[in-house]
């Protein structure tokens, strides 16, 4: 299931090409989010993330509100958990080095 998860901006990278990135946290997974669509958000902002991109801004209280429902519902530790796999397979992709001359 795919799901818009909040998470706290942490930082703005901005980019001459338009698409500016940054970092959002989740529950303390820091994970680089494109921030094209979100032109006017600040470091400390809270926005919905949903498959790497910050597609609207919400408050703190109703950040923490979905967190705590979806910590509820079982869907939090299921969504970190992505997070992580997909942290640990980018580190691996990293430590592996290029793939030329080699089958993918």
């Amino acid at each position: 299931m795919c799901l818009g998860v909040p998470g706290e901006v942490i930082e703005i990278t901005p980019n001459p090409l338009g698409m500016t990135m940054g970092k959002a946290s989740f529950g303390g997974i820091i994970k680089e989010i494109c921030l094209a669509y979100m032109p006017d958000i600040a470091v400390g902002d809270y926005t919905i993330v949903h498959v790497g991109f910050a597609i609207s801004r919400i408050d703190e209280a109703s950040a923490q509100e979905t967190l705590r429902t979806f910590a509820e519902l079982g869907l939090l530790e299921e969504g970190l958990a992505e997070l992580r796999a997909s942290d640990e397979a980018a580190e691996a992709e990293e430590l592996a080095g290029p793939t030329f001359g080699r089958s993918a």
